[in-house]
This record gives C-alpha cells, sequence and structure tokens, in this order.
C-alpha cells in the first residue's frame, strides 16, 4: 500500500478519516471536540510572536525610501483586490430566488448594539496586555510603530540578527506543529460530520450554497489569476505551492496559523519566478503580517449576507445603495465581523432577528471565508512584493484571456446557482404551520375543555375559591382564545400554549382535574365573576388600572413593549429618538387605559388607534396604521404567522410589562398558594422549559437523533 507523502494529501487522507467516522458514529463523534480545539489552539499558540517579531524586523531592515515605496504600492494592491471582492458581494442578489420568513422571539432583540472602540482596539496602551489577550490589530501597530523607529537606528544591524533568530525559531515551531495537521484535521472532520445538524443546513441552504460558489470562485481562479496575469507566476506553480497552506486554512478556520506558511511560500515564488532581494524578503515579511491589519476579502465577502438577510425579509436594497454598502461595511470590517453586521443591518433597516441566521451560517461559511482570507493574504504578499521589486507586468493579451475566462465562469457560478435554488432547493414558507402544529412539550394530563358558544355551567358560590377548588375537585382556568403563544388553538383543535401547560401543571400539582372556558376580554373593566372561573391564565398583563378591579397572583413573567411593524420598518422603530421624530405617525394601541396613556407618554405626536383584539392588527386600516404595540415576546409569535412584519424594541429603556393570573373573587388563600406555587415553578425550572419551549422555539419540532450508519444503516443504537 502506497502512503501519500505530501501534506497536503496525509490532510485529505486524515479529513475523509475522520468525516467517515462522523458518519458512522453521529453525534458520538463529539467527543474528539476537545481534540479538535486543542489542534487549533497549538497552531495559533506561535502566531502573536510570529507577527511581532516579523513586522519589526521586516520593517527595521528597510530604509524610510523603501517603505514609502511598499506603503504606497502595496497599499494599491489591496484597493484592487478590495474591488474585486466588493463587485462579487453584489453579484449575490442575482442568485437569490424570492422567499419570505420570520423566527421566534429571541432575547438578542433585547440587546444594546455595543459601540465600536476603535482606540482600544488599534492603539495598545499595554502592548503586553494586548499580546496577552490577542488584540491583534493592536500589536500589529505597536509592531509597526517599533519597526518604523528601528529603521533610522544606526546600529540596528545586531538586534535585526536576533529577530532573524527569534523568527527562524518560531517558524521551526510552526513547522512542528503543522505535521500534526493530519491528526487535528481527523478530529475535526468527524465531529463536523458527526455533529452538524442537518436540519440547520437546510434553513440556510439558499445563503449557504451561494457563500460557497462565489468564494471557490475568487479563491480558486479570480484572486489567483489575477497574480498569474499580473506577475511571472504561473497559476499552477502558486496553487501547487501554495495547496497545503489553503487546505489548512480551510479546516482549521485560522488564519493566524498558516500566516508563517504563507510568508514563506510567498518568498519562494518570488524568489523563482521574479528574483527576490533582501529588500524584497523584507516587504514580504511586513506585507503578510500587516495585511491581518486590515479587511481580507474573506471578511469583505460577509457583507453578501446583508443582501441575502434583505432578501430573506423581502426587503430590496437597491443598486443606487451599494456605494454605501461598499464604503461602510469597509470601514466597519476593520472591527470585529459579529459587531460590524448587527450595525450594518440597523443601518439599513433590515430586520435584527437575522443576524441569528448568520451565526448559524458560520458554522459552515467560517471555512470556505478562511479559504478566502489565506489567498488574499498570499495574493497582496507576492503582488505587494512583485510591485516592490518593480516586476510586474501588463500584458493585454494576458488580462484580456484573463477577463473572458472570469466573466464566463462568474456567469456560469451566478446563473447555475440561480437555477439550482430557483428549481431544486428553493421552499415555501413553513413556520407558520411550524407554530400552528406545536404540541404540549410534556404530558401534564388531560383537561375538559370548552369552546367559545358552548354552554358552561355557573359555578357554586363558594366563601373561599381554594375551598371550591378542592371540594369539587376541579380547577376551572379561564383563558382567551387571541393570546398566541401562551393559549391558542393549534391545527389539530388542542388548546395549547404556555399557561394552558402550566394550568395543567398546576391541577396536577394540587390533585384535581382541570376545566379550560374561554372568557371574554371585558373581564378587565368589568372584573372576573367568580361564577365564570376560578383563575384566568393567558398571558394577562398587569397594569395599575387593571389592578383596581382584580386581583392577580405575582408575576411570573415579564414581558417587553415593542413595535410590530412591515419588515423595512423595523430599524426606523428601534431607536426613541427616530420614533418620536416621524411625523403624521399612526400607531395601534391594545385598547386598554395604560398602554394608551404610556404610548402618548413617550410619543405624544402620534395618532393612537385603540385595537379590541390583536388580529385586528393584521387586517387593513383606512388609514393605515404605520406600528403596533405589542410585546416583543408574543409579537414575534404572531409574526411567524405574518412574515411581512418584524419586531422592533425601542432603544434605549426597554419598557417591561409584567404577566400574572387573575383570581377571581379576590381570594387571599388562593392567591397565597398562587404565589408559593409560582415560585415553586421558578426554582424547579417549568417556567424557564415552558419558556424555552412556547417563546423562544426549542424543540418547537421534536428533535430526532443525528443520523449515522450505526444506527439508522447497521441499526447497532450502541449507547
Amino acid at each position: 500500500m502506497n502512503v501519500p507523502r505530501s501534506l497536503s494529501a496525509r490532510i485529505a487522507v486524515g479529513l475523509a478519516a475522520g468525516v467517515a467516522l462522523g458518519l458512522l458514529i453521529g453525534e458520538r463523534a463529539s467527543f474528539l471536540d476537545v481534540f479538535a480545539d486543542g489542534y487549533v489552539k497549538l497552531l495559533q499558540m506561535t502566531v502573536l510572536p510570529y507577527v511581532t517579531v516579523s513586522i519589526i524586523g521586516g520593517l527595521g531592515a528597510l530604509n524610510p525610501s523603501q517603505a514609502r515605496t511598499l506603503g504606497k504600492r502595496v497599499g494599491l494592491v489591496l484597493l484592487l483586490v478590495w474591488g474585486v471582492a466588493l463587485a462579487a458581494v453584489f453579484l449575490f442578489p442575482v442568485m437569490f430566488p424570492p422567499a419570505q420568513n420570520a423566527s421566534f422571539f429571541s432575547t438578542t432583540l433585547l440587546q444594546e448594539r455595543e459601540p465600536f472602540d476603535f482606540l482600544n482596539l488599534y492603539i495598545p496602551t499595554n502592548p503586553f496586555n494586548s499580546l496577552a489577550n490577542n488584540i491583534v490589530p493592536a500589536v500589529v501597530l505597536f509592531s509597526i510603530v517599533v519597526g518604523a523607529g528601528l529603521m533610522a537606528v544606526p546600529k540596528k544591524a545586531r538586534l535585526l540578527e536576533v529577530l532573524g533568530v527569534a523568527s527562524e525559531a518560531i517558524a521551526r515551531a510552526t513547522t512542528f506543529v503543522v505535521a500534526l495537521t493530519p491528526i487535528g484535521v481527523f478530529a475535526i472532520g468527524a465531529v463536523v460530520a458527526g455533529t452538524l445538524s442537518l436540519e440547520d443546513l437546510a434553513r440556510l441552504q439558499v445563503y449557504l450554497i451561494s457563500y460557497v460558489g462565489m468564494s471557490l470562485l475568487l479563491s480558486l481562479w479570480v484572486l489567483p489569476g489575477l497574480v498569474a496575469t499580473l506577475t511571472p507566476i504561473p497559476y499552477r506553480d502558486l496553487m501547487t505551492r501554495s495547496r497545503d497552506a489553503l487546505v489548512m486554512a480551510f479546516m482549521t478556520t485560522s488564519l493566524f496559523a498558516v500566516l508563517p506558511l504563507l510568508t514563506e511560500q510567498a518568498k519562494a515564488l518570488v524568489r523563482q519566478h521574479g528574483g527576490l532581494d533582501a529588500s524584497g524578503e523584507a516587504a514580504t515579511d511586513v506585507v503578510v503580517p500587516a495585511s491581518f491589519n486590515f479587511p481580507h476579502a474573506g471578511k469583505l465577502l460577509t457583507l453578501s449576507f446583508l443582501l441575502f438577510a434583505a432578501w430573506f425579509a423581502d426587503i430590496r436594497v437597491p443598486p443606487t445603495e451599494y456605494p454605501k454598502l461598499a464604503g461602510t461595511g469597509l470601514l466597519v470590517m476593520f472591527g470585529n465581523v459579529n459587531a460590524a453586521v448587527p450595525f450594518l443591518l440597523d443601518l439599513f433597516r433590515i430586520p435584527a432577528d437575522t443576524f441569528r441566521l448568520f451565526i448559524t451560517s458560520a458554522v459552515v461559511n467560517a471555512r470556505f471565508g478562511t479559504l478566502l482570507a489565506a489567498v488574499h493574504t498570499l495574493t497582496v504578499a507576492v503582488l505587494g512584493t512583485c510591485a516592490v521589486a518593480g516586476t510586474l507586468t501588463i500584458d493585454r493579451r494576458k488580462l484580456a484571456r484573463f477577463a473572458i475566462v472570469t466573466a464566463l465562469l462568474t456567469v456560469a457560478v451566478v446563473g447555475g446557482t440561480r437555477l439550482l435554488l430557483q428549481f431544486a432547493l428553493n421552499r415555501p414558507y413553513e413556520k407558520g404551520a411550524l407554530l400552528s402544529s406545536m404540541r404540549m412539550l410534556r404530558d401534564r394530563g388531560t383537561a375538559r375543555l370548552f369552546r367559545n358558544g358552548e354552554a358552561v355551567a355557573p359555578l357554586p358560590a363558594a366563601t373561599s375559591i381554594l375551598e371550591r377548588v378542592r371540594s369539587r375537585g376541579i380547577l376551572r382556568v379561564g383563558y382567551l382564545d387571541d393570546s398566541l403563544p401562551y393559549a391558542f388553538f393549534n391545527t389539530q383543535g388542542e388548546l395549547v400554549g404556555f399557561d394552558v401547560e402550566m394550568a395543567l401543571q398546576l391541577a396536577r400539582d394540587i390533585g384535581v382535574s382541570l376545566e379550560l372556558a374561554p372568557v371574554d376580554r371585558s373581564i378587565f373593566e368589568a372584573g372576573l365573576d367568580s361564577s365564570v372561573c376560578d383563575l384566568v391564565m393567558s398571558g394577562v398583563a398587569v397594569t395599575v388600572d387593571r389592578a383596581t378591579r382584580l386581583a392577580f397572583s405575582t408575576s411570573y413573567l415579564d414581558e417587553t413593549v415593542s413595535f410590530v411593524v412591515r419588515d423595512h420598518l423595523a430599524a426606523a422603530f428601534s431607536d426613541w429618538s427616530s420614533v418620536r421624530a416621524m411625523r403624521n405617525l399612526r400607531v395601534g394601541v391594545p385598547n386598554a387605559p395604560y398602554f394608551i396613556r404610556k404610548v402618548r407618554a413617550e410619543i405624544p405626536n402620534a395618532e393612537i388607534v385603540p385595537l379590541d383584539r390583536i388580529d385586528d392588527m393584521f387586517r387593513p386600516h383606512d388609514p393605515p396604521v404605520d406600528a403596533f404595540v405589542m410585546t416583543a415576546e408574543r409579537g414575534s409569535a404572531y409574526t411567524l404567522l405574518h412574515p411581512e412584519y418584524s419586531v422592533a424594541v425601542p432603544k434605549p429603556r426597554p419598557l417591561r410589562v409584567p404577566l400574572a393570573y387573575v383570581i377571581a373573587g379576590r381570594d387571599l388563600a388562593m392567591t397565597s398558594m398562587l404565589n408559593t406555587w409560582i415560585e415553586q415553578k421558578r426554582k424547579d425550572s417549568t417556567i424557564d422549559e415552558l419558556f424555552a419551549h412556547w417563546i423562544l422555539g426549542q424543540d418547537s419540532v421534536a428533535k430526532k437523533p443525528r443520523w449515522s450508519v450505526l444506527d439508522n444503516v447497521l441499526g447497532w443504537q450502541v449507547q
């Protein structure tokens, strides 16, 4: 048997073996996660020392004239590569078929966007702290400043010699770690293949396929082809020599880990095909680590998510907005991607809840993005070094051939992806059906259900509601039929929801059977007649004016006041100041004195439109209503049924509303018992479980075990 000798071949074997193991044993492969993480951390161990030593030594070896030439010429190369990446971003909408979507409530709706702290990110008041905390931009700036200072030092030869020795030692250490790559990618491949949910992939298939296709086009042809067109380095030589580093970058999702390899490969390529003197070698030592401080093509391709999110939310970003996206996106991508994307979503008025899709997509896209980042770094290093050395060439024939091939491949990728998504993978919107088909999280018993219009016998008078429940052996709970997700009828005709399940649990805990009877919202004005029911458990908001007529239990949940608006208005309604600045604003508000007063106090210039039922919000209004006031928790559930709407929580100072249960007859014994029970349900996590299920949508579909050969083909069912 022939054992593959090249590193890339051994990596391929390790990856194939890992994927095979993951498919064989499924989720059991998660035990290898510690080895996968350990390998990536081991690779990153030498990166920051390498960055520091390389930049200081590389810049220090130059004279001021060489440094100016380097900055000017490499800057032009960087602008060229950025232009290519941004052009690719703007092709994404051509690949997307039409669609609508929405999502369950997420606590991210309540989070304030963290401001960008450019000073702390780039200016190291304590460089040792920046090194210890992996603040790469600050480390790079520190190294550049020290390297620039070293350029003018007369007796720098000795220090440069020491830095050269240190750089060689770090390179040797990196080489040792790189030799472990087949083992590392074996663990990574097994974990990903064994644990990645197929359902997660299905949700994001449109963006994943588009992103993968475009990133491969840039990584495997456009950027390498640009190098082959402008330099004497053939395309095949470039890809062959960099193959190992690119495979490592793809598998580890760490650009850090391959910086030393990319530097050496760039030097070797230029040395082999164009000659490399001392100044050229110093330029490469500076360009590769310093380029990490600037947005690479992988980061810029992330801007395509803004266009995907707009498509996903049925929002149109016109081409006239593309210059704004390019300029702002380039600026914010100097920082952290996870901070930049929410900022851009807000800027372009795209629903903030789509950010969760971005986090999910990173499971797959991070690998292709890192591959593109590595190709970008190699491209800038080679073109920058050749620009400094004066070996860049402009051959019209080569440029024409490159342009024609690029155009044909782009049409093939964009057109092929569009056809694939439109005819094979595009699925109808199903979230509304998902919500309507939700079932109880646990079996908590059964209840006798009375529906609207059915005769319900009045309850006997009693001195104590609690004593009446005990003597009858029956607890009657009232519900409001438009209280999604607290009480609603699913597609099977069952009354389900957060408070329905809480009512079943309460009846079980006190040892009685349960009746569920409809009640009218008029109880909020007239009070709760004790002959109708014992309690009302249906997501009732506590207000002071209601408390003058009703007895409430202690609060079991807090909701957050929000606006439910058309998707394209979500960003505008996410800030109180922008809402107050709107003119001729008409706002639909629940027909309750507290909510009407509160909205008038916050936005006094708005016209208030009282609404008796939540369903009225989604019916046509003449004149139209711009926004509806609803809590974010239940508003998110309604947007699943009406995906053209989004939830916007205005900031700062989100308004909270407590939910509680209404107790008939203001019965003190019943109130005391119920308050104790609610506290117990907090302690035993019942409320947390039901919140996760009914509000956050967790386990809204029964989770199936991850497919594996061991379980689904061989039927071993090994535990």
